[in-house]
């Protein structure tokens, strides 16, 4: 069934840019500084909500953070019921170890993606801290994850979608919340 739109739209983008803002300051405020922060992103918007931090607080602090991909492809749990993993190259073109990484996401919902990226990372290296931000907390955790940095939490019920849409890839800047019996087939 092809789906017939959003049910709501729960964040513009004035929020989601002002929301941006507010993780960057609060980022640079926990740690004194830009100094020694490296951004890794998760495959796909994680990266981009990742690099548009990164631009947010080299404005505010005047120092640019690296950024870095994360694949978590092979990391996952569930990777044994699909089909087959879409793979994205990892790119981290800066040294994790010793650094005050911060992990970015989208959406944090069961807990499982953070975990997964989580043992993607330390394979790679040993970070003096990992933290995490996410544009939004939905909640429903199935594990003992938490996020640092928070753009919105959102209360919601198995049975919705939220979505976060990128304006490089989506065309604009909203979080829209759908019901999951009306989603769209990929």
């Amino acid at each position: 069934m092809k789906s017939m739109g959003p049910k709501a739209t729960i964040m513009d983008d004035v929020a989601m840019r002002r929301a941006v803002t507010r993780i960057a300051h609060e980022i640079l405020e926990h740690n004194e500084g830009a100094q020694g922060l490296g951004l890794v992103g998760i495959v796909s918007r994680g990266v981009q909500i990742a690099r548009i931090l990164s631009s947010e607080i080299a404005e505010i602090e005047g120092t640019r953070p690296p950024v870095g991909q994360l694949d978590i492809s092979f990391y996952r749990d569930d990777i044994g019921r699909s089909i087959a993993p879409v793979l994205h190259a990892t790119n981290i073109p800066f040294d994790v170890n010793r650094r005050d990484i911060v992990l970015v996401d989208d959406v944090l919902y069961t807990g499982r993606t953070v975990r997964s990226a989580l043992d993607a990372l330390m394979d790679i290296g040993r970070p003096r801290t990992v933290q995490l931000a996410v544009m939004v907390d939905r909640g429903h955790r199935e594990l003992p994850i938490r996020a640092d940095y928070v753009g919105k939490n959102v209360p919601s019920s198995r049975a919705e979608d939220i979505r976060v849409h990128i304006r490089e890839t989506d065309g604009d800047n909203s979080v829209t919340i759908w019901d999951k019996t009306h989603k769209e087939e990929a």
